[in-house]
């Protein structure tokens, strides 16, 4: 099935599904924005939460994903919630697509990994700045990956979620995620973002 709209944020979310194991019971996506990714996980997982901290984007998410039995949507911060709305721990499954760059590195992720259970998983797909030869040889190798799949998709377009530009460098990225979470797994994806998978240990 087509997708309603398609950005390098969407592109990734097939290889964020590839990544849910099986037998998820409670996934959580964090900064879900419109609900496109909440809705996909809902086919995969028993029940899934989207939340995001702009009311806009809630009330987006409940007009075009709000019918789906098994996915709730709730407007709380993952940062700063003192109501519970997410209660910490109980997640088998975060999931978290263009979200980390818009606060602290390492806050963002001790919060994140405070809302997962023992044995779950956490699936980020965020951007990094460029600073490095490399990083711009990339971003070049990017730009003319993007154009072949505008052929395919038409142009880049969004739901209107609110933009930041990232200031971590990739290669800080990279250290800081290995520093707070040994053993994940990191790479760049070629599309100006990274992947960043970590099984919360048991």
């Amino acid at each position: 099935m087509p997708e309603a709209y398609w950005n390098h944020n969407v592109h990734y979310q097939r290889l964020v599904l590839r990544l849910v194991p099986e037998g998820r019971e409670r996934a959580l996506d964090v900064g879900c924005g419109d609900g496109l990714l909440a809705s996909k996980l809902a086919a995969r997982v028993a029940t899934v939460t989207g939340a995001d901290r702009h009311t806009e984007a809630i009330a987006m998410a409940r007009r075009r994903h709000g019918h789906l039995d098994n996915v709730t949507f709730v407007e709380a911060d993952y940062l700063d919630d003192p109501e519970g709305a997410l209660p910490e721990g109980k997640y088998d499954l975060v999931t978290a697509v263009a979200v980390l760059h818009h606060a602290d590195f390492r806050e963002a992720v001790d919060a994140l990994v405070r809302l997962l259970e023992p044995g779950g998983r956490l699936v980020v797909v965020g951007l990094g700045r460029d600073r490095s030869p490399l990083d711009w040889v990339v971003r070049l190798a990017g730009q003319a990956a993007s154009r072949v799949l505008q052929l395919r998709h038409g142009r880049k377009s969004g739901a209107g979620m609110p933009a930041m530009d990232p200031v971590m460098p990739w290669g800080e990225v990279g250290r800081a995620a290995r520093r707070l979470l040994p053993g994940c797994r990191f790479r760049r994806l070629l599309l100006r973002r990274y992947l960043l998978v970590w099984d919360k240990p048991r």
